[in-house]
């Protein structure tokens, strides 16, 4: 009798569970990440995070977890520095005045949708 070229999954070998990564439902994302399981959900629907996806549901490794974190790290653009002495106020420069007669269109209401309709009647 032939035997199976894969083995069955009841089976697993030593060696193929070390190499197989652990993977987190989105509740534990959110949960070690401080947000709402919504929040990994919809991000990773619009592609802006790392999954994995396991027919129709979102899967996060290791390695996904870490790089959502470095994604979202927030780091200083510059070495902090001394404050600058405040700038010496100018003197204030006059602002042209607009003219008083200043024409301006009046704006009109549009008549509701209801009330248009029924000034066309109704097609037979």
């Amino acid at each position: 009798m032939r035997q199976p070229a894969i083995p069955p999954a009841f089976a697993p070998t030593p060696r193929s569970e070390a190499t197989l990564p652990r993977l987190y439902v989105p509740e534990e994302v959110a949960a070690v990440l401080g947000c709402s399981a919504w929040w990994v959900k919809d991000r990773a629907r619009r592609r802006l995070i790392p999954f994995t996806r396991v027919g129709r549901a979102y899967r996060f490794t290791g390695e996904h977890l870490a790089e959502i974190i470095r994604m979202h790290e927030a780091r200083p653009t510059s070495p902090r520095q001394h404050p600058a002495p405040a700038p010496v106020p100018k003197a204030p420069t006059p602002k042209p005045s607009l003219p008083s007669a200043v024409p301006t269109a009046r704006l009109r209401a549009r008549p509701p949708r209801r009330a248009r309709q029924s000034q066309f009647g109704t097609a037979a």
